[in-house]
């Protein structure tokens, strides 16, 4: 993985979008999310620092897409399982995305401020969302390497609006200093249309 490839199989658990595990209630969600964007964007190191608490600089690129489980405790005592599929970004991949997204809850597209071409290529996922997603997928858009501002291309007023015009929340993060990193997943968490209790 970048800072395993593997396809998701039949047995990958409950991978179908928002479930509630069969004796859990409302409040225990597993959660299929799934991050695209350019390759180097930081996508992978985002993952790491989330699940791991870590950053590693040398970090190899994606393959294919690897995966990775995080459980967080939300303010209302929800508890979120996100099933994080981290996808590779080099154009060569691009064709294996859907096998990732379809079926997702929660789709993150993350582009590097210091780099107007990942910003383009964002563009083209929402639209690849908005025409092949879920129709109630909760998109984030993600800034990235917001700790590199000096070298900042792509100004967080344009990252607003593109995610304001297609019905996103807007974040900045940064992997390295994991600034925004526990907030991102907070916030996702909290946009998840919820299950109704089984009566």
């Amino acid at each position: 993985m970048g800072c395993a490839a593997s396809l998701p199989g039949k047995n990958s658990g409950a991978l179908n979008g928002l479930s509630s595990s069969e004796n859990a209630d409302a409040k225990n969600l597993r959660v299929k999310l799934v991050l695209l964007g350019d390759s180097g964007v930081g996508k992978s190191c985002i993952v790491l620092r989330f699940v791991r608490g870590e950053f590693d600089a040398t970090s190899k690129v994606t393959v294919g897409a690897s995966f990775l489980s995080q459980t967080i405790a939300l303010q209302d005592s929800t508890t979120v399982k996100f099933e994080i599929w981290d996808t590779a970004g080099q154009e060569r991949y691009s064709a294996l995305a859907p096998l990732y997204y379809r079926g997702a809850a929660v789709a993150v597209i993350v582009y590097d401020i210091t780099s107007p071409e990942s910003f383009k290529k964002a563009q083209y996922w929402v639209k690849e969302l908005q025409k092949h997603g879920a129709p109630d997928i909760v998109m984030a858009l993600v800034g990235n390497k917001a700790d590199l501002h000096e070298k900042r291309e792509v100004l967080t007023d344009d990252g607003m609006e593109l995610a304001e015009k297609n019905g996103m929340f807007f974040i900045e993060t940064s992997a390295k200093t994991a600034d925004n990193i526990n907030q991102l997943f907070e916030e996702i968490g909290k946009r998840l249309p919820r299950p109704s209790p089984s009566s």
